[in-house]
């Protein structure tokens, strides 16, 4: 997703979040199915998944983000942390890759404010945020904070974030909210569950900005899959909806406008509908994302998405294991 609002900070945060899950999910790593190199991977985790030594090269995830977050560098450059807590780490002025020692879950007294080029790498653990505030991702961290807003994840006036294999579900209001002219930032792999309100991008609700959305599952959802307001471009593509059984929720978009929104630039392809989902198009012209070369990805055909996105939400890696 790429914000078109003016970007009135310099290109400060930079993130991988990676793993970490919130509300007390527990998923059951039992039954993650074994990979090898005939599973359908989509294009980060073919990056990354297949090599048994990404324990021990764990840096090497900052080169498998893809679109708009590509130069989502984190904690890729830092030095090696001493131990500490969470809060303490992501506060720090210098970059950190921070790794768990153990399983855990963390439940946060205030908001975790994370300053720029950090990663919180919860790969070969099991952590949970969990019953209380939860994140803001932000370039600085000056003066008095008013307290959580109950978004799961906050990105704030940042650029150049990657989120990543995440699980969120229950929050007190937004699962994942991208606003104050946010731009650079690639969402992939996550898993959105058990909530009305999960990504505002300023379900997919855009303001404003332009999102390319690609290679998606959406099921189950109550009003709209895809839905924007004040003029958003949005590109969905191969994407796989189901719609749900309610014959008043077919319809996978939704605009809130006060006038007119014929002219927005909204388009669908190779998407697919199941179950009587279709998508109403507007607006003229290309809409095409304009990636840089290494920025762009190959979109899978929207009959590839349900094994694509299998593996979705934390992965129950081990050390010295393809994950």
């Amino acid at each position: 997703m790429a914000s078109l609002a003016p970007h009135v900070l310099s290109l400060l945060c930079f993130l991988t979040y990676i793993a970490p899950t919130f509300q007390a999910y527990s998923p059951d790593y039992s039954t993650t199915p074994k990979i090898t190199l005939k599973n359908i991977m989509n294009v980060v985790d073919s990056c990354w998944r297949t090599k048994s030594n990404w324990a021990t090269n764990r840096r090497a995830l900052a080169d498998c983000a893809v679109g708009f977050g590509k130069d989502a560098l984190g904690g890729k450059y830092g030095l090696n942390p001493k131990p500490g807590s969470l809060r303490y780490g992501v506060i720090q002025t210098q970059p950190l890759w921070i790794v768990f020692a153990k399983d855990m879950v963390i439940t946060l007294k205030n908001e975790l404010i994370m300053n720029s080029f950090k990663t919180i790498d919860g790969r070969g653990a099991k952590v949970e945020i969990a019953y209380g505030p939860c994140i803001t991702v932000t370039p600085t961290h000056i003066g008095k904070r008013r307290g959580c807003d109950g978004d799961a994840i906050a990105v704030f006036a940042s650029s150049h974030v990657w989120i990543d294999h995440c699980f969120l579900a229950r929050s007190a209001d937004g699962l994942l909210d991208v606003t104050h002219a946010s731009t650079a930032v690639t969402i992939t792999n996550n898993y959105f569950s058990q909530h009305d309100k999960v990504m505002l991008l300023e379900k997919k609700r855009v303001r404003f900005g332009y999102a390319h959305v690609a290679n998606n599952r959406y099921d189950e959802w109550k009003m709209y899959a895809v839905g924007g307001s004040a003029n958003p471009t949005i590109f969905s593509e191969g994407n796989y909806f189901i719609a749900p059984e309610t014959s008043y929720a077919k319809q996978v978009t939704k605009r809130e406008a006060g006038g007119s929104w014929n002219n927005w630039k909204w388009r669908s392809s190779g998407d697919v509908f199941k179950n009587g989902a279709f998508f109403v198009q507007s607006g003229y012209g290309s809409c095409y994302p304009l990636y840089s070369r290494k920025q762009s990805f190959k979109v899978s055909p929207g009959a590839m998405v349900p094994a694509l996105t299998s593996n979705a939400g934390p992965l129950g890696c081990i050390g010295g294991k393809a994950c």
